[in-house]
């Protein structure tokens, strides 16, 4: 256990956020994402929401403002959510607006998505049960 870290990151996916550079992308995947077939390094995270961890993410992880969205997602099909908007969206939102406030969210079509999920550095599957519960995070620079 560390002080001031959350206890439910472990230390394999700390190591792997240290390791990561300005412009990595780190995939926050749903309990229905194929993160083992896609993830070059899978981090399992079961009985934890996306949300949940991005949360615990987001004071060690810093998003990138120097892009115009530090956070992605995948399209929803038409009707499927009032405004086609996942409801787990606005937590992802509340999450990152603890780094970074007002980051803006890509909405990305599925296979250009996936593409990019193959690109990330890691993908972290999580327990998430929500529908579209996925999320691409960018990671920023460290300022001290």
């Amino acid at each position: 256990m560390l002080k001031g870290i959350s206890p439910i990151l472990t230390p394999e996916l700390l190591r792997i956020i240290a390791e990561m550079g300005h412009g990595d992308e780190l995939v926050l995947a749903d309990g229905n994402f194929p993160a083992a077939s896609i993830g070059k390094r899978c981090v399992r995270m079961d009985g934890h929401g996306g949300a949940e961890v991005m949360a615990a993410l987001m004071p060690l992880f810093p998003l990138d403002d120097f892009v115009d969205a530090p956070l992605c997602v995948m399209e929803v099909p038409d009707g499927m959510f009032p405004g086609n908007v996942a409801p787990i969206w606005e937590r992802f939102q509340q999450a990152a607006d603890t780094d970074l406030p007002g980051a803006h969210m890509e909405k990305m079509e599925h296979d250009a998505f996936m593409d990019r999920a193959r690109a990330a550095y890691a993908v972290v599957q999580t327990g998430e049960t929500a529908l579209y519960g996925n999320i691409i995070l960018r990671k920023g620079v460290v300022r001290l």
